[in-house]
């Protein structure tokens, strides 16, 4: 199991990159736009180095919702192999039927 309080940091940081989410696209949009002046350019890159680092969507670390593990994540399920397995053992994932040989 995962400490608490990575778990934690992982959900505050998905909770802001939601939050400024708008405001980043657009400031990186003004960065983009060739119509743009220098000084617009300028005036929103010094606007995005003002966001907090933990807005953005790549410090975001895609974590097991059972366990909060990090590594052997399946995203279409939210989970990683381990929770997976012991669930499907389990008879709990509708569908899923552990094979054995």
């Amino acid at each position: 199991m995962a400490k608490k309080a990575m778990v934690e940091r992982d959900l505050k940081r998905r909770r802001m990159a939601k939050k400024w989410d708008a405001r980043r696209e657009r400031l990186k949009a003004i960065m983009k736009d060739e119509a743009a002046s220098p000084e617009d350019k300028f005036k929103a890159a010094m606007q995005l180095a003002e966001i907090p680092r933990n807005a953005s969507k790549t410090r975001i670390r895609n974590r097991c919702l059972v366990t909060g593990r990090p590594r052997g994540y399946y995203r279409k399920l939210k989970m990683s192999r381990i929770a997976l397995r012991e669930l499907g053992s389990l008879g709990k994932i509708p569908g899923l039927v552990k094979s054995s040989w």
